[in-house]
């Protein structure tokens, strides 16, 4: 279970206060309250031992269904637990594109990198309101246990939306709420119906699952050809 100091990246990093550019973070969306990211100090939990027999984390992989030479962003990728290990099933002509919004995190990932001689992974210093990515540039967005936290989820969907190719899709993971027995603090959990709720409700449709995690719900979501992005008033 993650330790309760390592909930408290917003109390670290200062979010931008409402600007004509940045609208202001949420704490709730569509009834769902937001969690806080988790702070830099929490990346060894990130890389226990035991998250392989407790996620099922190759099981995961196995499922995601990459090809060599695909563009893969891993969103909220920490010190790169799965950056590293897609790096390599992309092969040398795949990229992965490793976006956190906390600097150290992006430092330890360079660290691993460098230690496994991995040359295919770009770091990305995304903002909580943007993960800065190219447009019409990617076949997955992956986010393991990172959509909860996002403090801007309609803002976030959009340019992930718009960063993903044609037939791209993302691949989300997030902790089971319909199960008590997963060890994970509540407000780290969420339900498939809320998730549904969210992202039907900014221009996605579910086109696949995979229900063989001992913890996490598997879904693939793709862009929406029918939905029409509301007016701004």
């Amino acid at each position: 279970m993650v330790p309760d100091s390592f909930l408290s990246a917003q109390q670290q990093i200062q979010i931008p206060k409402k600007s004509a550019k940045i609208p202001q973070g949420r704490n709730v969306y569509m009834g769902r309250q937001i969690a806080q990211t988790m702070h830099y100090t929490g990346a060894p939990w990130l890389i226990r031992e035991n998250r392989e027999n407790e996620e099922r984390c190759s099981l995961m992989l196995a499922n995601l269904n990459i090809k060599t030479g695909m563009t893969i962003c891993d969103l909220g990728c920490g010190n790169g637990f799965y950056s590293l290990q897609l790096a390599k099933m992309v092969g040398p002509d795949g990229m992965i594109l490793a976006v956190d919004v906390q600097p150290q995190m992006l430092h330890l990932l360079r660290a691993r990198m460098e230690a496994e001689a991995i040359e295919n992974v770009t770091p990305i210093l995304g903002s909580f309101h943007n993960p800065h990515l190219p447009k019409n540039s990617v076949d997955y967005i992956l986010m393991v246990d990172v959509y909860h936290e996002l403090s801007h989820p309609e803002v976030m969907l959009k340019y992930m939306r718009d960063s993903l190719k044609e037939g791209g899709q993302i691949v989300l993971l997030e902790y089971r709420e319909e199960d008590p027995k997963v060890p994970i603090k509540p407000l780290h959990k969420m339900s498939k119906k809320q998730i549904l709720k969210e992202y039907t409700a900014n221009g996605f449709k579910l086109t696949q699952e995979f229900d063989k995690l001992p913890w996490q719900h598997m879904m693939f979501f793709g862009k929406d050809p029918d939905w029409k992005e509301p007016v701004q008033q």
